[in-house]
């Protein structure tokens, strides 16, 4: 775990047979008003924790968890972590708040294929992923937590209620699984995805200064190269239409 700019701090997933999503913790530990952004993969809940705790953050002081967007590798430990969190509101953009409190996991799994393999590899349940949301984003607002104020964005196209979080003041940007480094975007063959959207909110990150970005999976880049993401999504124009 790392902190990669002041209040911004990254806990590795840890891939294995599906990938494990990151894990950031946004907030100034003395605010005692922390988020943790994005949960992770199935069985990874408790090494996401014991992470948080070797931050030296108390666990009474995560307020919230906000998802960048609810694919199994995103969500598939949140409720592990929520035993932990009784008192943590969760936030998500309301294009999937309302399946997810309704219980409709397409959006969670992607693909019917895909589903019917995870829920016999993890021994998963129908409704394993139906969860109260606290707040519903909609993209636009400016959150002003943890002593640090963080603009959303709706990011449509990897999935219909993506979001990124971006920290104008430090050029942070966590754009879940949009944009990674090495010139990589996320998929857009699954339920809810959509190519030409994604093409646009890629266009809409490019016009961020970013500095740190904070993708979902791989590598994260500290020091990014002015002009990165318009270049990814001008690569990823043709395919995207």
């Amino acid at each position: 775990m790392t902190e990669v700019s002041h209040g911004v701090y990254h806990i590795e997933g840890q891939d294995e047979f599906i990938p494990d999503s990151h894990m950031y913790v946004i907030g100034l530990p003395d605010s005692k008003d922390l988020s943790l952004v994005d949960a992770g993969l199935m069985g990874k809940g408790e090494y996401k924790i014991k992470s948080v705790r070797n931050l030296g953050i108390s666990l009474q002081d995560v307020k919230r968890i906000i998802m960048t967007h609810t694919h199994l590798d995103h969500i598939g430990c949140l409720r592990e972590i929520m035993e932990h969190l009784p008192h943590a509101e969760l936030w998500v953009h309301e294009e999937e708040a309302v399946p997810l409190e309704e219980g409709d996991e397409r959006g969670v799994y992607g693909m019917d294929m895909f589903r019917s393999m995870c829920m016999s590899q993890y021994n998963l349940q129908p409704g394993a992923f139906k969860f109260h949301v606290t707040r519903a984003l909609k993209g636009g607002e400016t959150l002003e937590i943890g002593g640090i104020s963080w603009d959303v964005i709706h990011i449509p196209g990897h999935s219909a209620g993506s979001i990124a979080l971006y920290q104008p003041t430090q050029k942070v940007l966590i754009p879940g699984d949009t944009v990674y480094a090495d010139y990589s975007i996320g998929r857009f063959d699954l339920y809810g995805a959509d190519g030409s959207a994604l093409s646009r909110s890629l266009m809409r990150l490019a016009e961020l200064d970013v500095g740190i970005l904070l993708p979902g999976h791989n590598q994260i880049v500290i020091g990014v190269k002015p002009g990165y993401i318009l270049d990814t999504a001008k690569q990823w124009a043709p395919y995207l239409r």
